[in-house]
């Protein structure tokens, strides 16, 4: 089992290299062995592009050593024909003897049948090695297919003294009465967060940030995708002048009532928002196929999904900066913490494993 395990992580390792471009497929990295020694790998890249174990099988120059290799998956082979043929189907055909896998594929199109055509085809398989570290590789892509909603990351941050956003005094004196945000954390912070922004697949903020704060919720301090906006805009109360209606990225507007019509990358969603907020955006955004979203909302909004306990992580700033007054951050239950350093700035990362 040992030397099974070695190679898992090693998958693992290489399945990372796709976050945040794989969705709405999962992470999936994989390892051809033969006598002791690696001789291909490869991971999936791209929903549309081959999955992890054609990219590994394309690797091996000596195709005839696969008759007596084992290969090793982070997650179940596919048995259906997708944008991509079977990955079984591959497997079965170079007659690789040998398959360890990971952890078993929650997706009904797969869910233990991509194992069960592996034996029934005549290959050994092994499955269940290092299977809470699989999980926890692919638990956007679980929380959607076992959860039916996002993976959902709460993020904030406050100053030292407890407040999220400065009261009205301090932001005019900061801002000479220009609307843009008053930061609290460091520029490092900041690029850190921009970061997260292209790991996830959307970004929901509330009303009231888009109003006081006008952000733009793209990645221009890091490299990777745009995540997809959300806006919860209740009341149609956000002005049309806001950046996320610039359309540079696909922007999701989730409103009671709205007589406006979808354009190019802008789709508007009438939701019932008078009662249970929280379940009521999550159920949109499955609907849209989101498999991970960062709240970025003010307070009533982080709060809410708080109190209805639809979180997964919350990963909290806390800066130097002390305002005095102005707006508490959200309290969350006590949970499972990590607390590191950001520059000048602390980060604490929880975990809601309720």
């Amino acid at each position: 089992m040992k030397i099974h395990e070695k190679y898992i992580k090693r998958c693992i390792e290489l399945a990372k290299n796709g976050l945040g471009t794989t969705y709405p497929n999962p992470l999936v990295g994989s390892v051809i062995v033969y006598k002791n020694k690696i001789i291909g790998e490869g991971w999936h890249r791209m929903a549309g592009e081959p999955h992890a174990e054609v990219n590994a099988i394309n690797s091996v120059k000596d195709k005839s050593q696969l008759q007596k290799a084992t290969i090793y998956v982070s997650l179940e082979p596919c048995s259906h024909f997708g944008k991509t043929p079977p990955c079984c189907d591959l497997i079965i055909r170079n007659r690789i003897p040998n398959v360890v896998v990971g952890t078993v594929d929650p997706n009904v199109k797969v869910a233990g049948n991509g194992i069960k055509k592996l034996i029934a085809a005549g290959a050994k398989v092994t499955f269940g090695i290092l299977e809470d570290e699989c999980n926890e590789l692919n638990k956007r892509f679980f929380t959607f297919h076992q959860k039916k909603r996002p993976y959902i990351i709460l993020k904030w941050a406050e100053s030292q003294d407890g407040f999220i956003a400065p009261d009205a005094t301090f932001r005019k004196v900061q801002n000479n009465d220009v609307k843009k945000p008053v930061w609290i954390t460091s520029p490092y912070s900041r690029q850190l967060v921009h970061k997260w922004r292209s790991e996830e697949q959307a970004i929901l903020v509330g009303t009231q940030t888009v109003i006081d704060d006008n952000p733009i919720l793209d990645v221009r301090n890091w490299t990777g995708s745009n995540p997809i906006r959300v806006v919860l805009d209740k009341n149609n109360r956000i002005p049309n002048d806001s950046y996320v209606f610039n359309n540079q990225c696909k922007t999701i507007v989730i409103s009671k009532t709205t007589t406006n019509r979808d354009k190019e990358n802008l789709i508007f969603d009438n939701v019932d928002l008078e009662k249970e907020i929280a379940q009521q955006l999550t159920q949109a955004m499955y609907r849209h196929q989101i498999q991970s979203v960062i709240i970025e909302g003010g307070r009533q909004t982080l709060q809410t999904f708080i109190d209805a306990n639809l979180w997964d992580e919350a990963r909290v700033f806390s800066g130097i900066t002390i305002f005095g007054d102005g707006t508490r951050a959200p309290i969350l239950p006590k949970s499972n913490r990590k607390n590191q350093v950001i520059g000048q700035d602390e980060l604490i990362i929880s975990r809601n494993h309720d």
